[in-house]
């Protein structure tokens, strides 16, 4: 039976898969929070290793942005912020399904990974932590969340180590090793199954390194992580 919407729901966003002609269609997107210990030190925090906590992005597609392979993607210039800053991070695609998910078990969830970019409102974001109220306006705008090709992880391993680093118009601002992640990926995997049953298509944003700054329009973002193709966004 067909179902009669009063007008036409949003389309699935699908990401270019590696090495195939079908794309990775997204659920879900979840957001690991402070997951490097030198990026927790320079936005004023203790990188003690606590739980880790979580937020999330829309998976619709004003706010998803794909980003086929040696592509340059224009990305828009958000409104109402002095202070937009650039967040390179591993982003870890899901393929199989479950809830409380053993670490051991964990990399078999894994479809495969990809380059994100969690672009951040920091003067909203700020803002919004001292009031005490939620971030979705710093985190979860529009264009807020470019993405890469997803490499399967038939391809390239499970991805545990690795440098990770992002430009701006050629000059190095982030650069670090997944080695240096608080939560692991299976760690990570696993503690976010715990408080919400993961399904396939769903992309977990797994932390960014220290080094994050601000941009302006027209500079260029490179994000590279060794083993997966590069993410280029020009800021319009």
């Amino acid at each position: 039976m067909t179902t009669n919407f009063a007008f036409p729901p949003h389309s699935i966003v699908g990401l270019p898969i590696v090495g195939s002609s079908a794309q990775f269609p997204v659920r879900r997107i979840y957001c690991v929070g402070r997951n490097y210990a030198a990026h927790a030190r320079e936005m004023g925090f203790d990188p003690d290793r606590e739980p880790p906590f979580f937020f999330c992005k829309p998976n619709d597609d004003a706010s998803v942005v794909p980003v086929s392979a040696g592509a340059t993607v224009a990305l828009p210039f958000p409104s109402l912020t002095e202070n937009y800053h650039h967040e390179i991070e591993l982003v870890v695609a899901i393929g199989k399904g479950g809830s409380n998910i053993p670490v051991e078990d964990a990399p078999a969830h894994v479809f495969g990974y990809g380059v994100g970019l969690d672009m951040t409102r920091r003067d909203l974001q700020i803002r919004m932590r001292e009031q005490g109220r939620p971030w979705e306006i710093g985190k979860a705008f529009d264009y807020s969340a470019p993405v890469g090709p997803i490499s399967p992880a038939s391809m390239t391993g499970n991805l545990s180590r690795g440098s990770i680093t992002l430009e701006v118009d050629g000059a190095v601002r982030q650069t670090s090793d997944l080695t240096h992640l608080i939560w692991s990926v299976a760690e990570t995997i696993a503690n976010l199954s715990t408080l919400f049953a993961l399904r396939p298509g769903d992309l977990i944003f797994t932390g960014t390194p220290e080094g994050v700054g601000a941009v302006k329009p027209g500079q260029t973002l490179t994000g590279r992580i060794d083993g997966l193709e590069t993410l280029r966004v020009k800021l319009v």
